[in-house]
């Protein structure tokens, strides 16, 4: 059932954001491509849930500042087999059918309905290349078809008084949305936790004729956004089959672990959660790993120890490979590559981007 329903499916990733609450670090780069975890790029965690989730057919939406995220991709991630119809691809705004850059969301799938309609799949997954989560999408695709959905949404619940950034979802006892607001000032409580209420993930799962109809729809609609949050999902409740998914945690903590890190703060918090003992979200997981594309760099090294002089140091931290802590002391830090710590520095709760050096 899993397999028939992955080489019936095919990914659209929308990693075209401009990112303007993370700028400087978007002020060359596309959100999607900062970097996070010392390695890693914000995209490879969505990237690596597909991998892991059987899913091989990955259209990856770019627009703003996507040369570095370009590249990214082709150096690490040209790891499927084309001859069995794998891909991750990219596709820019090529403007086969408008005279502009997305719109929205929904306006960045409708541009590329040509190459969604070209390929041979029932169902349209559609994800966004800037949150922090691990997710078998299989169990969504699975639950999808099992109810005869004719759109998907992935929920989480979430605290009522950060859920106004977010869509938020009102849900009947069969799983079937029943309201929806979009980023409300004053977010609906759940009717069992009041402190809690559900939010969109922006994770949906369409069948493909049906949301190729609904995305020519809304096209000719002189005053849609072209959103799905705004626009699409509010609109199908009433008369289709919109079902929510609840989000079922691969990262096998107590907590459901999903961030959006669209700012600085939620980048800073997101990569704090990597470097405790026990981190709060797990990178170092054989049952899912995370994949990325690494430069050959020599090992992390650590020197001068000898007495009289202070050793060099990491406690509590993430140290990548070709970085140097040299006389100095790393705590509860995230350490990129190719980064230089020199001696009787000392450096706390800190995230060291690649090819600095610290005097």
């Amino acid at each position: 059932m899993a397999q028939a329903v992955a080489r019936e499916t095919v990914v659209c990733l929308l990693a075209g954001g401009a990112g303007e609450r993370l700028y400087p670090l978007t002020r060359d780069r596309a959100k999607p491509a900062v970097p996070f975890g010392g390695i890693y790029r914000i995209i490879d965690l969505t990237l690596s849930n597909c991998i892991n989730s059987e899913l091989r057919r990955i259209f990856v939406l770019t627009q703003y500042k996507a040369l570095s995220l370009n590249r990214h991709i082709r150096e690490g991630w040209s790891i499927l087999a084309s001859e069995l119809g794998e891909f991750i691809q990219v596709l820019p705004p090529m403007m086969r059918v408008s005279d502009t850059w997305y719109r929205g969301t929904a306006d960045a799938i409708f541009q590329n309905l040509y190459s969604i309609g070209s390929e041979p799949a029932k169902v349209v997954l559609i994800l966004s290349g800037d949150h922090v989560y691990k997710m078998n999408y299989q169990l969504m695709l699975q639950q999808h078809i099992e109810s005869e959905a004719e759109l998907t949404v992935g929920v989480i619940e979430f605290d009522r008084a950060e859920a106004s950034r977010f869509g938020v979802v009102e849900l009947d006892s069969d799983g079937r949305i029943a309201g929806w607001e979009e980023k409300p000032a004053d977010p609906k409580p759940s009717p069992h936790h009041p402190d809690k209420c559900h939010i969109s993930m922006g994770i949906y799962c369409f069948n493909r004729d049906f949301l190729m109809q609904v995305l020519m729809a809304d096209a000719e609609d002189a005053n849609s956004s072209h959103d799905f949050g705004r626009d699409i999902v509010p609109r199908l409740i009433e008369k289709h089959r919109v079902f929510a998914y609840n989000f079922i945690d691969e990262n096998m903590k107590e907590a459901k672990y999903w961030r959006d890190i669209g700012t600085i703060e939620a980048l800073y918090e997101a990569n704090m959660d990597l470097v405790a003992v026990t981190p709060v979200f797990n990178l170092y997981d054989a049952h899912w790993p995370i994949r990325t594309y690494q430069r050959q760099y020599p090992p992390a090294k650590f020197v001068f120890g000898q007495e009289g002089r202070r050793m060099g140091i990491a406690v509590d931290s993430i140290v990548a490979m070709g970085s140097i802590i040299s006389g100095g002391r790393v705590t509860n830090c995230v350490v990129s590559p190719d980064v230089r710590v020199n001696s009787f520095t000392e450096i706390e709760d800190s995230i060291l981007f690649s090819h600095v050096t610290v005097h």
